[in-house]
């Protein structure tokens, strides 16, 4: 009986400490997100699944820990997914294109950044040949998409784009997201699944269980195996 007893416990010990690892390392180290809209084509599709490197923006606040630690600041290009300002509930990805104090003017669809221009043809995606002015007789979705700004990235915030330039909503619509609202950057598509456009929650069991029905019948046929562990750029 006390052996039985015993393995029960190794088993319940070795579960227990699982648990609290992965706990652990989502809130604090990985998470792992998926892409679902098309704000970031051609580099990140729909369907890609990716790995959210949380512990490389983390706070350090001696210089020994930042020495040690491989910890850093967000830099101009990183693709980062963090708090949609407007529903925090919700994760956003985008690549981070305006520092704090950063001005940012778009102009034909031209990025400057300081007054320089953005050298970003290797990873922004152009669907739309128009170029819409700035106008206050254009809907709200055109009016600042081609020609936006100046406008200047507040202290402690972050200015994003999606790389689908002509189809992202993003920071020329809604601002600049605060620092805390940063949850990490991208670095791993882990696994891609070709799918359509989905809703960011599906509602109810009922929901969930049809998006993994979907998924087991097409697993093989639909996976974009080329994709799987691709680095994040």
């Amino acid at each position: 009986m006390s052996t039985s007893r015993s393995i029960f416990r190794e088993y319940f010990e070795a579960l227990l400490i699982a648990v609290i690892f992965a706990t652990f390392a989502r809130t604090y180290a990985v998470q792992a997100f998926k892409i679902p809209t098309g704000s970031m084509e051609q580099n990140l599709l729909i369907g890609d699944h990716i790995l959210v490197n949380k512990f490389i923006f983390g706070p350090t606040e001696s210089v020994l820990e930042r020495w040690l630690l491989p910890t850093q600041a967000v830099r101009r290009g990183d693709v980062v997914v963090f708090r949609f300002p407007e529903d925090p509930s919700r994760d956003f990805i985008k690549r981070c294109i305006g520092l704090p104090g950063d001005t940012i003017e778009i102009v034909d669809k031209v990025i400057r950044v300081n007054g320089e221009v953005v050298e970003d043809g290797h990873y922004t995606y152009l669907a739309d040949s128009r170029v819409y002015p700035h106008s206050v007789f254009l809907h709200e979705s055109y009016r600042d998409r081609d020609n936006f700004g100046p406008f200047e990235v507040p202290g402690g915030h972050y200015f994003f784009m999606g790389d689908n330039r002509d189809n992202s909503n993003d920071s020329r619509f809604w601002g600049a997201v605060p620092a805390d609202y940063i949850k990490g950057r991208a670095f791993l598509v882990y696994w891609s699944f070709a799918s359509e456009e989905e809703p960011v929650d599906w509602p109810g069991y009922g929901g969930k269980l049809r998006q993994l029905s979907n998924v087991f019948s097409k697993f093989f046929t639909d996976t974009r195996w080329d994709r799987s562990f691709q680095i994040v750029r």
